[in-house]
């Protein structure tokens, strides 16, 4: 195995087969991004979402997709010329995978692209025990899908942050108000139906923990986007914990639970959860604009 790879490997001190798993998705996320950035991709987009956090800011969950925002506003915008720059720096890597369009079903702001590799193949390339490559038939796949919001919601500030890993690079991201105020706006505004996202949950948790302010203003410009704010006065933050309440008193806790667990280390972090522990926790949101 490339001792690159073996020393991001080391970082994950892997047991399980979701440990091996999330690990390989999060290198080959990383690996992507080096990709990216040589293709000076970030001088027109923005990472965001919960790779973005788990990456570049140190949250302590896996995340599944990679999430960008374009600077400007650009409906023309493909991620098509993007999908060789990551694919060729995976395979310097040692890495073989495929990235496709996503084909859209109806109109829409959102660029997606799927990057497929073999997980049974991978996992040899990791060097994963053979007790748990066992556990995956061989043509098993494993998927990250990739999106850009080419039609943003505006108002937010970014950062360049530099990742050491596979080798020094730059990757310009949402700020972590703003990063906050993405969360929130998911929280709020994601349909749920059977599958509760406990991962925005979770997120907003360590949000707070972190003492980390949400930025009203981008918040707002985000809520009207999707048509979930509609007042004509803008959001302050005793609007903001009115609607953030509203919705815990609809959430199904255990739903939110099974959805994360897999995603995290030390299940028993979620041992405390309970609709009276998020609005406790909501009412010590800190603001800003």
């Amino acid at each position: 195995m490339d001792i690159v790879i073996l020393n991001m490997l080391k970082q994950y001190n892997c047991k399980t087969d979701d440990d091996y798993t999330n690990a390989l998705k999060q290198i080959i996320q990383q690996i992507a991004l080096l990709g990216l950035w040589r293709a000076k991709f970030f001088e027109h987009a923005a990472f965001y979402g919960g790779t973005a956090l788990r990456i570049l800011y140190k949250l302590d969950r896996f995340s599944e997709d990679l999430d960008f925002s374009l600077l400007n506003e650009n409906s023309a915008f493909s991620l098509n010329q993007y999908h060789r720059a990551m694919e060729e720096e995976l395979a310097a890597f040692g890495f073989s995978v495929e990235i496709s369009e996503k084909k859209k079903n109806s109109q829409s702001a959102i660029d997606s692209a799927f990057l497929k590799a073999n997980t049974k193949a991978h996992l040899l390339k990791i060097d994963a025990p053979s007790e748990i490559q066992s556990h995956y038939h061989r043509q098993a796949s494993l998927k990250i899908k990739i999106e850009i919001d080419t039609e943003p919601p505006m108002n937010f500030s970014t950062e360049t942050k530099a990742l050491l890993q596979p080798i020094p690079f730059w990757v310009k991201s949402y700020t972590l108000p703003d990063l906050f105020a993405g969360k929130i706006s998911a929280a709020l505004c994601r349909q749920w139906q059977q599958r509760v996202k406990g991962r925005d949950w979770y997120d907003l948790l360590w949000f707070i923990q972190n003492n980390t302010p949400v930025n009203l203003y981008h918040l707002e410009t985000r809520l009207r986007c999707f048509n979930f704010y509609k007042e004509k006065d803008p959001l302050t933050k005793a609007k903001l914990i009115k609607l953030l309440t509203n919705r815990i008193e609809t959430l199904d806790v255990e739903l939110a639970k099974k959805d994360i667990v897999k995603f995290i280390k030390h299940p028993n972090r979620l041992d405390g959860w309970s609709q009276a522990l998020f609005l406790q926790a909501i009412s010590e949101i800190q603001c800003t604009r």
